[in-house]
């Protein structure tokens, strides 16, 4: 597996080394020893699927507060999606700006999302599918977001969203919110 740092403090795009053959390749996308060599949380304890029909589907930004705080393994495993990272870590150098990822199918990359952070995207492809692995339980109660378009952050889309959930679309102001993550 091959490690790459992102802009921002402990989020890494995680990419599969393919052992290559006539047959096609193989490649780990978990290994314990290797996440635990880059200080990641190793605790999984749920796994989740995001099938979404149509090109512009946007979902997110979404996080958790303490003490239900997320680590996030992501990929894309049919389809594409503009993928969007924003460190909501008050004592973190990055606090408040965010990365972004192209994550498809075909590149088969993964990106590993710290806890406190927060997380979206936007399909650019009718029939996305995403698979998640979570080292919380969700909480109702701890579960909130931040709008697309939040001026707090001045976040970049490539195309306007086209499906969204009412939830999302109506996340207030960051600058409203009580943020508690680490």
């Amino acid at each position: 597996m091959i490690f790459t740092k992102s802009t921002l403090p402990g989020v890494f795009i995680i990419e599969p080394e393919r052992h290559e053959d006539a047959r096609g390749f193989f490649a780990r996308a978990w290994c314990q020893r290797e996440f635990e060599t880059h200080g990641l949380n190793l605790r999984l304890v749920q796994c989740n699927i995001s099938f979404n029909k149509k090109k512009g589907t946007l979902r997110g930004i979404h996080y958790q507060t303490a003490p239900c705080e997320e680590a996030k393994l992501v990929r894309c495993t049919r389809g594409s999606i503009y993928y969007l990272i924003i460190d909501l870590r008050p004592n973190s150098p990055a606090f408040k700006k965010y990365s972004v990822n192209i994550l498809n199918a075909d590149n088969r990359k993964m990106v590993y999302v710290p806890e406190g952070c927060a997380h979206g995207f936007i399909t650019l492809e009718d029939g996305t599918e995403i698979f998640y692995h979570i080292s919380e339980f969700y909480s109702a109660e701890h579960a909130k977001g931040i709008r697309w378009n939040d001026p707090a952050f001045n976040l970049s889309w490539p195309l306007e969203p086209i499906v969204m959930s009412d939830r999302d679309r109506n996340f207030a102001d960051f600058s409203e919110q009580r943020v508690n993550v680490p």
